[in-house]
């Protein structure tokens, strides 16, 4: 539980059926003052009575309904005020103004009502106080009504019986006004904490998905070109085995070679994976910054000991040696790049052969490298299947082209496919020069 909702449970329950009230408490401390109130000024009617002549029944119920206004102080502070400030001169209502004037200070009336009734209140006071204190000096003295003694003393009256009340309900309002603004703040921050572990989830889970796509991407890069090219040697093997034993034994070669090349493709890629392996349990939600760290370390290592780009000459070889006429042409001068712009080259070229193999049997092909000022450009172009090639049927599980367009443009380049006029496919890519590792 947090510290607000903990503050409002603390704060008791609300009863917010009880009219403007918000807790029981509210109630009963506004009831008590108000019976005290009426109690004091039914008291303070029977001396009002004697004084006006009216009968001390009638006194004593004005003094009550005068009194009781104080259970309104929360909803009307003006109007108690007034009451107030109207009972001065009968002598009435001293508990009812001193709370009056506090619940109006404390309460969110604008300032200048507040000083404007507190003025009345104190002018009020200071007259009906001077005037009562002049006819009881004069009584007993030889003082005149120009001495110093009653005016400082009615001025003493007034102050003690505004300021005081007025100043601690400033005070008192002031700092419920803190406490609600250091609420409100703590609210506030409450919300944006927990909207910001939302977006730390959602990251994660981008990050995860990411680093699970690239590494399907990667396992199908390694493991569909060296099984399509085993998968034609293995036919090969079986085409050839009664005819020429020697041209057996050497496809049986190749094939034992591309099989350990593709082990150790993914002992290496495994190795990455263990090596990124951040020390929390499997059934924990991992921070986000594992998971950057997992990807980032995954992503470093198998961009460092991937493939380059001048391996694309042993690529092709790879794929003669397969049956597969291919021709390669390189134009411009050789340069290195970035080590991930040379692996998505060579992963494209290596993808887009594995597709000529699993889909156009016996088609020649052409390779296509040039080396540009601020690019390099690859382009793959098979004709048409030829008929008199057995198809070995390599299923196909339609991610080659999507694998290959995420590489490119993740690099902000350019990725092109489609069927040629001859009957053929064309893969294309233009990558941006990332500058020299």
């Amino acid at each position: 539980m947090t510290a607000t909702g903990a503050y409002r449970e603390a704060a008791g329950t609300t009863t917010r059926g009880y009219w403007w009230w918000e807790r029981r408490r509210s109630v009963v401390l506004d009831v008590g003052l108000a019976l005290l109130s009426a109690l004091e000024c039914a008291l303070e009617g029977v001396g009002f009575a004697g004084g006006t002549g009216l009968p001390v029944p009638v006194g004593v119920v004005f003094g009550l309904l005068a009194g009781a206004v104080l259970v309104v102080r929360r909803r009307w502070p003006i109007a108690v005020v007034l009451v107030s400030i109207a009972m001065t001169p009968a002598g009435m209502g001293f508990l009812m103004g001193l709370v009056g004037l506090y619940t109006l200070a404390a309460s969110d009336v604008p300032r200048r009502i507040t000083a404007v009734l507190m003025g009345m209140s104190f002018t009020g006071t200071f007259i009906v106080t001077y005037v009562r204190l002049w006819q009881s000096v004069s009584q007993q003295t030889d003082f005149g009504r120009d001495d110093w003694y009653v005016p400082l003393m009615s001025l003493f009256m007034s102050l003690g019986l505004t300021a005081p009340p007025v100043l601690f309900g400033l005070y008192i309002g002031a700092r419920r006004r803190l406490m609600e603004s250091l609420r409100e703040r703590a609210d506030s921050l409450e919300r944006e904490l927990s909207l910001l572990a939302d977006r730390a989830e959602e990251r994660a889970e981008w990050a995860r998905t990411e680093e699970r796509t690239r590494i399907a991407r990667e396992m199908h890069d390694v493991v569909a070109h060296r099984v399509s090219l085993m998968v034609v040697h293995a036919a090969a093997l079986q085409a050839v085995a009664p005819k020429d034993p020697a041209k057996a034994v050497r496809n049986a070669a190749l094939v034992g070679d591309m099989g350990r090349q593709a082990l150790t493709e993914l002992r290496e890629m495994l190795g990455v994976l263990r090596s990124g392996e951040p020390a929390t349990p499997r059934s924990a939600n991992v921070p986000l910054a594992s998971v950057g760290q997992v990807a980032a370390a995954a992503a470093t290592v198998a961009t460092e000991d991937g493939p380059r780009l001048h391996e694309v000459v042993t690529l092709v070889g790879e794929s003669r040696a397969a049956g597969m006429t291919v021709e390669l042409s390189v134009d411009g001068e050789v340069r290195p790049y970035a080590p991930e712009v040379e692996q998505t080259a060579y992963r494209v070229v290596q993808e887009a052969l594995t597709n000529v193999h699993k889909h156009a049997a016996g088609a020649k092909t052409w390779v296509r490298l040039a080396h540009r000022g601020s690019e390099v450009a690859m382009q793959v172009e098979n004709g048409p299947s030829d008929a008199a090639t057995a198809d070995v049927r390599l299923p196909s599980g339609g991610n080659g082209l999507v694998g290959m367009r995420e590489r490119v443009l993740g690099l902000g380049g350019v990725f092109v496919s489609g069927p040629t006029d001859a009957g053929g496919f064309r893969v294309s890519a233009v990558l941006p020069d990332r500058g020299v590792a």
